[in-house]
């Protein structure tokens, strides 16, 4: 797994498949891959859109499928390793947040927030208790930094995952620049090169844009805030692979052609 580009350009793309937000829900994953597998073409492109891990219990597992059919499309259909890319979501940089840890002014406090927001079901998942992180967070930078690099090697031994975790996008294209694939939102008031987090954490009534992003005529994201009513799979410039709320344990994916017309759709059992 080789890819240390912020931004990801498809060239000579058939069809980009895009894999909404998964929050570690292995079982509806399973199914959204059956289908991958099964509908894949030659020349084809797959994009992860961020959010492969937390929130569900299954982060590991998850994680470990999801490098799998890394592996077989890649076997199957002569793919390249940049024809394979994985985007950075809020759970990918909260959990990377957390390996920094030991530097954190107000760990307590930082590491509650996440817990907040679905960080300790990963750490679960890796066979750590997260309920002992707390308590070791108030013993100061050297146990904090040594629970930390047992979770690391833990992570390390795992086929992929470290690779995974350094190997995180921004964003990606094609050559066309017509379509952009993003895991929440951008600032457009900003040219990609000039973006800040609003990658991952989101940009204000972005769900709202009605018009084109610069060249982009149609943004697909792979997760929207869960406090909206509804996914507007409608809109005419912003596409969400996504069906919230979270307890919904649903996983959509989409395959579109370079111009950002829609291919296919499959939503997980």
């Amino acid at each position: 797994m080789s890819n240390n580009s912020k931004f990801v350009e498809f060239k000579s793309c058939n069809h980009i498949w895009a894999v909404g937000s998964i929050h570690s829900n292995f079982k509806s994953f399973e199914s959204v891959k059956k289908y991958i597998l099964e509908n894949f073409s030659t020349n084809d492109k797959i994009i992860f859109l961020g959010n492969v891990i937390g929130v569900g219990e299954s982060t590991k597992e998850t994680l470990s499928s999801v490098i799998d059919l890394r592996f077989q499309l890649m076997a199957k259909f002569s793919l390249l390793p940049e024809d394979v890319v994985f985007l950075r979501g809020a759970q990918e940089e909260m959990f990377l947040k957390l390996l920094q840890l030991h530097t954190a002014p107000n760990p307590i406090e930082i590491l509650r927030w996440m817990y907040d927001h679905g960080v300790d079901k990963t750490i679960d998942s890796y066979g750590f208790d997260s309920k002992e992180l707390i308590s070791v967070s108030s013993q100061g930078t050297i146990s904090i930094n040594k629970w930390i690099s047992n979770l690391k090697n833990i992570v390390d031994k795992n086929v992929g995952h470290r690779e995974y975790f350094s190997n995180l996008s921004h964003a990606a294209f094609p050559k066309s620049k017509l379509i952009l694939f993003v895991n929440r939102g951008v600032d457009i008031t900003r040219p990609l090169s000039a973006q800040s987090d609003c990658f991952w954490w989101g940009y204000y009534n972005f769900s709202k844009l009605d018009r084109p992003y610069r060249t982009f005529k149609k943004i697909i994201r792979g997760y929207e805030s869960s406090l909206l009513k509804d996914n507007n799979l409608e809109n005419k410039t912003v596409f969400s692979l996504y069906k919230g709320p979270l307890d919904r344990k649903k996983i959509i994916a989409a395959s579109f052609s370079e111009s950002g017309k829609l291919i296919d759709i499959i939503e997980s059992l």
